[in-house]
């Protein structure tokens, strides 16, 4: 659908449309990030609170099983948005904030509070950057895009593999691999939305379902880009 929807020749110049629909992506978006921030935050506070993640050989098997939850909860979401009803998408959209705060409370015990904190603020700048980029560049990021995206499973592979070799020189390059990919997926990310705001053809249930869609995708680039600058510049405790 969201292919379709870019195919189309939209009036980019529907600005109120436009501002109503960003602003509520950037809601979900906010909102997650603050749902997931603090989860994680209670979660990292007390050790006793995420031991059974793990056992003596590193990631217990309710371990395994919280990482991997969120992956499957977002590709509901994606694949089957089109067919949910809005309360059930917002449902998932709050289970897998709140999912992902429990997988990624973990760091509060490895990182420094201030570390964690200058890289966020470190994070909100490049991706506030890259986003401005690509909601004003004239130039078609789509290919660019679907570049990206090969990059990004080649990541995600990489980072599953690595779960179990435990390499630091290949979580380094998947860092820096990924800082790259997730600022290029921003840029367009942001254009692709951009488009989507302005179609006149939409109704106002398509409109919402896409808005949090938007939301959660930023969402996602957001932590993913944190997380590769984290592994970089965090000091460990």
């Amino acid at each position: 659908m969201l292919d379709q929807i870019l195919d189309r020749n939209v009036d980019t110049n529907s600005k109120p449309m436009t501002r109503e629909f960003f602003a509520n992506v950037y809601s979900y978006m906010f909102a997650a990030l603050a749902i997931t921030g603090v989860i994680a935050w209670y979660m990292g506070s007390d050790i006793d609170n995420v031991i059974f993640m793990f056992n003596e050989r590193g990631l217990s098997p309710m371990g395994y099983l919280v990482m991997f939850a969120p992956v499957l909860v977002v590709l509901a979401i994606q694949f089957g948005y089109s067919r949910l009803s809005m309360p059930v998408l917002l449902f998932l959209f709050v289970l897998y904030s709140v999912l992902l705060g429990v997988s990624l409370s973990s760091i509060f015990l490895i990182y420094s509070i201030g570390s964690i904190a200058s890289t966020f603020f470190i994070t909100a700048g490049t991706f506030g950057a890259m986003a401005v980029l690509g909601y004003t560049t004239k130039t078609d990021l789509s290919k660019f895009g679907s570049i990206m995206y090969m990059l990004f499973i080649g990541i995600f592979i990489a980072s599953l593999v690595n779960m179990f070799m435990q390499s630091d020189s290949l979580s380094w390059i998947i860092s820096f691999v990924g800082i790259f990919v997730f600022t290029g997926l921003t840029a367009w990310e942001m254009q692709r939305l951009k488009y989507i705001a302005s179609d006149p053809s939409l109704d106002g249930a398509s409109r919402s379902k896409l808005a949090l869609i938007g939301g959660l995708q930023l969402y996602i680039l957001f932590i993913n880009l944190f997380l590769s600058l984290l592994r970089i510049l965090g000091s460990r405790e």
